[in-house]
Parts: C-alpha cells; sequence; structure tokens
C-alpha cells in the first residue's frame, strides 16, 4: 500500500499500467488535481455540464466502466491492482471494493453506510429514503488483473460534481462527503481506516505500507521554481525535523576509511580535463563534487552535463548551483558530439540541470544531444540521466523518441524522505516516469542514496516498488553531505549493508545493482549496461 499525496491524473494513469503488467498486489491512495474522467460508454453530451478547461480541470477519456465522474482536492482515490482469484470476475471485484469502503465508513462513523441496488458506489443511509452518493466506482479488468478503482468523497468541492457534471451519469441521486455528512476525519485518518479495511480484504499474506510526507507547502520549493528569480538556499532543518530526523553527524565527523576514495590525477586524468576544456564541456563529476572522479576520468570516460550549470531546484543532498540559468546554448549538442569522439568512448552518459524555465523542461535538447552523438558515431551506447521533467508527458515522450540506449532517472531517496531531500520532486511522479520509459521498451535505470535517517523497510520498500516496474538497473551509494547547507548524514552505512541490498534488489528481479559507499548514478555506467545485455541474451557492444 503506497499514500501518494497529491499526484496529476495522468501520472497515476501511467504508473498503475505499468503495475498492471506486473504479478504484485498493490494499492495506490492518492488526491488528485481536477480532472473529470469518462468511459467508453459515458453520455458526455447530456453528462458533461462545462467547458472542463474554464473550471480548471482536465478532460480524460479511461478504459473503465462507468460514466463520467470527478476526481480532485479533498477526494481519497484508490486504485486496488491485483489477481483475481480462479474463478472471480469483475462484479466479484466490484463488491470487495464496496466491502472496503463500507468497513472504513462504518470505522469512520458514517451513517449506514452500504449499497443502492442498481448503482454500483457506496452510499450514506442507504437503507432510508434519502441515500446519498459518497463513493464512485470504475474498474477494468483485463488478464485477470484489476485496474482503476474508487473515489471517496473526503472534504470534496462538491460543485464539481453537482454543477458541472451528472456525476457517474446518476441526475436523480444526490452526492456528498464526509464533510457535509458532519464527519470532520482528515485525510490521514480516512486513509488509515481504508488501508485497514483493504488489509482485511486483500492482505492474507501481509501488508507493507509506506507513505510519503503528508505535510507539503509551497514554501519547500527553491526561490526560483516558486516563481521568485535566484535566491538563497531553502532551509532545510525544519522540513529534516517534520520527517522526523535529527541534526545527523558533524560535517567534521571522520569518514570511515571505505569512505576514502583513492585520488590520483595521473596523465589519463589531465588528458580528460584537457578533452574537456578543449569543447567547454561542463561535468557532473565536478561541478557535483563526485567521489570518483579520479577513477573514472583516468579511464577515459566521465559525465557531461548539459543546459547549463545552474539548477531551477534546490535539492538538500546537491551541490549543484541553484539560481536563474543562462539562455541554451543551441551550438552544445554538436560540442557533447565531438568531445565523446576525441574521448573515443563507447558509453556516453548525458545528465542535465532542472530547467522548470523551459516549456518541456529541456528534454528536446537532450534528445538533440542524443542525436548528434548518433550521427556522428552510430555504435557510441548512450545514456541519459534525467529530471522529471516537471511531468511533461509530452516532453517525456521526446526524450524516448530519441532512443537512447539508457534511461536514467533518480528516485535519490525512500518515500517518507522524498519531500526533505527533494521538494520541487515527486516520488510518485518519478516511479510515473521510470514507468513510461519502460513502456517504450527502453532499458531504464534509478537509484538511491543511503544515509539520511531511512530505515530497513523503507529502502526494502523502494527496491520492491523499481522491482515492480521492471527497472533494469539500480545504484546505491553512501550519501555524502557537500556543505554545511545541506543536509547532514545521519550515519555511515557499512559496505556489507550495500552488499544486502545489492542481493535484496536482485532477489526481487532487479537486473542489475551497483552497491557500494561510492557508488554514483555514473558510475560503472558501462559496465552495468554490459552485465544487463549479457543478462538478456544480448551481445554487448560496450568496451
Amino acid at each position: 500500500m503506497r499514500w501518494l499525496g497529491r499526484v496529476p491524473y495522468l501520472e497515476a494513469l501511467e504508473l498503475q499500467r505499468a503495475l498492471h503488467r506486473g504479478v504484485d498486489s498493490h494499492l495506490l491512495l492518492v488526491e488528485h488535481e481536477h480532472t473529470f474522467t469518462y468511459g467508453p460508454h459515458a453520455n458526455l453530451a447530456d453528462h458533461l455540464k462545462c467547458d472542463p478547461s474554464e473550471v480548471g480541470a482536465e478532460l480524460v477519456a479511461v478504459d473503465r466502466g462507468g460514466d463520467i465522474t470527478y476526481h480532485g482536492p479533498g477526494q481519497l482515490t484508490g486504485y486496488p491492482i491485483l489477481s483475481l482469484a480462479q474463478g472471480a470476475g469483475p462484479l466479484r471485484h466490484v463488491l470487495a471494493v464496496e466491502e472496503v469502503l463500507i468497513e472504513a465508513l462504518r470505522e469512520l462513523g458514517a451513517s449506514d453506510p452500504g449499497r443502492l441496488r442498481g448503482y454500483p458506489g457506496v452510499w450514506v443511509d442507504a437503507t432510508s429514503n434519502q441515500p446519498r452518493k459518497i463513493a464512485a466506482i470504475g474498474v477494468r479488468v483485463a488478464r485477470k488483473r484489476t485496474m482503476h478503482g474508487f473515489a471517496l468523497n473526503v472534504t470534496t468541492d462538491m460543485t464539481y460534481m453537482r454543477q458541472h457534471i451528472v456525476a457517474c451519469g446518476i441526475p436523480d441521486r444526490p452526492v456528498t462527503s464526509l464533510e457535509e455528512e458532519g464527519l470532520p476525519a482528515t485525510m490521514s485518518e480516512v486513509v488509515s481506516a481504508v488501508t485497514a479495511a483493504a488489509g482485511r480484504q486483500w492482505g492474507h499474506a501481509g501488508v507493507e505500507r509506506q507513505d510519503v510526507q503528508w505535510r507539503t507547502s509551497v514554501t519547500d520549493l527553491s526561490p526560483f521554481s516558486r516563481g521568485e528569480g535566484p535566491g538563497e538556499p531553502v532551509r532545510l532543518m525544519n522540513r529534516a525535523r517534520s520527517a522526523g530526523l535529527d541534526d545527523g553527524l558533524s560535517l567534521s565527523a571522520r569518514k570511515p576509511e571505505w569512505l576514502r576514495p583513492v585520488v590520483h590525477h595521473g596523465p589519463e586524468v589531465l588528458a580528460t580535463r584537457k578533452v574537456l576544456r578543449e569543447h567547454e564541456m561542463v561535468t557532473v563529476c565536478e561541478d557535483a563534487g563526485c567521489p570518483n572522479l579520479s577513477e573514472c576520468w583516468s579511464e577515459g570516460t566521465a559525465t557531461f552535463m548539459v543546459l547549463g550549470e545552474r539548477c531551477t531546484r534546490a535539492c538538500g543532498f546537491c551541490l549543484v548551483d541553484t539560481s536563474k540559468p543562462e539562455a541554451v546554448d543551441v551550438g552544445e549538442p554538436q560540442r557533447v558530439a565531438k568531445a565523446v569522439a576525441a574521448l573515443d568512448l563507447r558509453h556516453a552518459v548525458l545528465t542535465m540541470v532542472a530547467r522548470d524555465d523551459l516549456a518541456d523542461g529541456g528534454f528536446s535538447h537532450v534528445a538533440e544531444c542524443v542525436a548528434a552523438i548518433r550521427q556522428r558515431d552510430p555504435q557510441v551506447t548512450i545514456e541519459t540521466l534525467v529530471s522529471d521533467g516537471a511531468g511533461n508527458l509530452s516532453a517525456w515522450k521526446k526524450l524516448f523518441a530519441s532512443r537512447p540506449d539508457v534511461v536514467n532517472h533518480n528516485v535519490e531517496t525512500v518515500q517518507r524522505l522524498q519531500r526533505v531531500v527533494r521538494p520541487s520532486a515527486g516520488y510518485a511522479r518519478s516511479l510515473s516516469f521510470l514507468a513510461a520509459s519502460k513502456s517504450e521498451g527502453l532499458l531504464t535505470k534509478s537509484g538511491l542514496i543511503l544515509g539520511l535517517g531511512e530505515s530497513e523497510d523503507e529502502i526494502s520498500a523502494v527496491l520492491a516498488d523499481l522491482a515492480a516496474l521492471q527497472i533494469d538497473i539500480v545504484t546505491i551509494g553512501q550519501y555524502l553531505r557537500p556543505t554545511s547547507h545541506h543536509l547532514p548524514v545521519a550515519r555511515w552505512v557499512e559496505p556489507s549493508e550495500f552488499a544486502h541490498w545489492k542481493s535484496v534488489g536482485e532477489t526481487l528481479g532487479i537486473r542489475h545493482i551497483e552497491s557500494t559507499p561510492l557508488t554514483r548514478s555514473s558510475h560503472h555506467a558501462a559496465e552495468s549496461v554490459a552485465a544487463v545485455q549479457v543478462s538478456l541474451g544480448r551481445t554487448s557492444t560496450i568496451h
């Protein structure tokens, strides 16, 4: 079970589809932005009474049963993604979903929650002469797997359901919410009641639940992401303490021996630096203070950082500068391609700063870099380590259309700490991006850093989520605090624990895991791809 917080509808749908292709049992719980959805047999002509754009809502066609319905803030939307038992069909699943909600509503004190004959969903005062619909249900079953689910009104703005649509295509029955019924339950309380009932209904082999942190605030974003232009870094410790973290290790705390990289600036390192300077290349190796710089550069490899050196976000772990970025350099793709050729790379890694100032987040520029490298040498394999593009699905498709050999996007940390570690991003959005990459048939990679205050159960949950999405490669490394203005290190993680997480992830089905204290996103990137190609029965082209 995952409480994922506020998630745009189409991002949740992408995630649902990916989990539907698997075999595990999931319950995703979210709030959505204002969205009207309708099934293939909906009567929009009579039941949609507004222009959705004029009321700040999206209109989305979906492959589920039911007429038009509404999703939005203050409404708990749940997606049970399950494999049906032998002999069970859609009707039995609908009844089970209804039963979960009836039990939860009874626990929350709702008046006579139940079913109304001939009308799917859940009603209050169900056996009276004035039943009111409080939860809608619309599901899809394919390959004996379920998706879509229910929408339970908690503190929902009922204007959207009463004035803008005929909710569920039922014109003569009223709709209501827990708030209107005089039940002042918080969303957290409702989620707890629903998860308890769902556990009794479907969790016979046990339940594993993780939540993103509940409270969110626009003040957590960098000044640029708030639209205020460049400014001072966001203060982190109030966020950290709200997630249960303390002040951690002192910045002067001595690192263990296993965290002391061997630094050797020999002729190969100097030669790599010379090529990079000649082609005016920025590398994440330098800008992010990577401890593996001399190792990688001595082997003639580097990770090119495109779109400048200024990021529009202020993540709590990252050394890259946060300020208003400069204009996109249109000549950069060709310079990257020339640098790759000059270094004689067989595997090129491109990363980027987040560019929330650009309409497509900079994804088309990354795609142009891929195309330029390919045009110069089609044999080079290319890995793109990118941001989430602020959830721009059309921008994602621009990158996917360039067909990089590997798409890499890091979840960075566990669900609970997302808001602390990377407040301008989101766990659900990252999973959605990774799911979209896999659906395009691309090798997909992600990574996380340990030592920020996460628990073993939380690490296991992240690896389970990545495995459920069939992610091919995962990197796991120790967090190292760049400066006193960044999040503190909670603990040094022993090498044996990194070996343990490698074993756990591979047992879950992840094809290849790099997991050591000094592992970073691009460390041993070529070797990782080669290992996955071999596991897939392909001949590796990377040397």
